[in-house]
């Protein structure tokens, strides 16, 4: 494969913006400095993800990587991720709730990408639950205000919800949660909350705020019950949480930086219009109780932020940019997204300026890249460095 991009210094990306329904029309138009388009702008990809990659100079990400997949990962990276870019960083735009949703294990990706390729059903049909054969562990770190659901709560205060909400129809699982061992009434009841048996219609007016949010939006929707089994997470700017295999989640509002492993691999059970597939949510979920995964960042020198979560596909790093120069590791694969001021990159070869919205690369083989500017500007690294 031939490319005309020089792969030794840091590339300016072209990125790609996803219409989601649930996006907000304003937020990423006002952070880029944009107009309206008048359609919601649900996310901005960073990366190397085969169905909306970046872009160097009209050459993609996915194209150069293939072609030297040590000079751009580095080769432990190469080694361990084969020739694909272990992350996704990505701008989160929500004005109205996600999918109710879990992300599988690498054994149950496989097992699951596997078992859909054997029956023949195509890659972007809409019925189809697995996209790729990979995990997809994620983290979110707040840029403003940001809140959704994530995890069971435990099944002794998911009961006194349930009973303080007045409904009748709500007791038997209140019970059940209250007397039962979790592991045994958390499935049964997220089951036979999402099999209709009781209308959504009879609780909608008893919700609390954030629950009555949910059904204004997705109204009638079985999923607005099993949001009730989660706890409820608000970060403030800077906070961030991380989200495991397993982990049922549902984000709520507000804008924040995310970075993922790279995968498309969701699997639904309400508050959505595509495809929603019970029984396998069931199989894949972890019905363990348990508390939102907060991962506070370690402070470095000079306005240096690391998140690390407890994966090897990627870490995070938050600049706070006040003019000192800050020299960038080399070896590895980098994505940089600028979303506040201004970030000046600099390698052997000539300099980048980003600003809001603005992404580029730093290949394993550049030279000495370093930062500076006076902004916010966030850093996708593999999990190891």
């Amino acid at each position: 494969m031939q490319t005309t991009v020089p792969t030794t210094a840091p590339m300016a990306l072209t990125t790609s913006i996803r219409s989601y329904d649930w996006g907000s029309a304003t937020a990423l138009p006002e952070l880029l400095g944009t107009a309206p388009t008048g359609r919601p702008q649900a996310e901005l990809w960073v990366g190397a993800h085969p169905a909306a990659p970046s872009s160097a100079d009209g050459t993609p990400l996915t194209e150069l990587i293939a072609a030297d997949p040590e000079g751009m990962l580095g080769a432990p990276a190469a080694e361990r991720f084969g020739a694909s870019l272990p992350y996704l960083l990505k701008i989160l735009a929500v004005e109205r709730p996600l999918s109710l949703q879990v992300h599988p294990t690498v054994a149950q990706a496989e097992a699951g990408f596997a078992a859909e390729e054997a029956r023949g059903i195509p890659i972007d049909d809409r019925a189809r639950s697995y996209k790729d054969p990979y995990h997809k562990p994620e983290m979110i770190c707040a840029i403003t205000d940001f809140h959704g659901l994530c995890g069971f709560r435990e099944p002794s205060a998911t009961a006194d919800l349930l009973e303080n909400l007045g409904v009748d129809d709500l007791l038997p699982w209140a019970a059940m949660l209250r007397e039962e061992p979790a592991e045994k009434a958390l499935p049964t009841v997220l089951a036979e909350m999402l099999d209709g048996r009781v209308p959504v219609s009879r609780v909608e007016r008893s919700l609390g705020p954030v629950h009555a949010g949910i059904a204004r939006a997705h109204p009638d929707d079985p999923g607005i019950l099993a949001a009730l089994l989660l706890n409820h997470f608000t970060l403030r700017p800077g906070q961030a949480i991380f989200l495991d295999a397993g982990v049922p989640h549902c984000y709520l509002g507000g804008l924040g930086v995310e970075v993922m492993a790279n995968s498309d691999n969701i699997l639904r059970c309400g508050l959505t219009g595509k495809h929603v597939d019970v029984p396998e949510l069931l199989r894949v979920v972890d019905f363990a109780p348990t508390t939102p995964h907060r991962v506070a960042p370690d402070a470095g020198p000079g306005g240096e932020f690391r998140y690390s979560p407890p994966v090897r596909d990627f870490a995070l790093v938050r600049h706070d940019l006040d003019g000192t120069a800050h020299e960038l590791p080399t070896g590895i694969p980098q994505a940089l997204l600028c979303v506040q001021g201004e970030a000046r990159l600099t390698g052997q070869t000539g300099a980048l300026t980003l600003r809001p919205g603005e992404a580029a690369f730093v290949p394993a083989n550049a030279s000495t890249p370093k930062l500076t500017g006076e902004g916010t500007l966030y850093r996708a690294v593999p999990g190891d460095h």
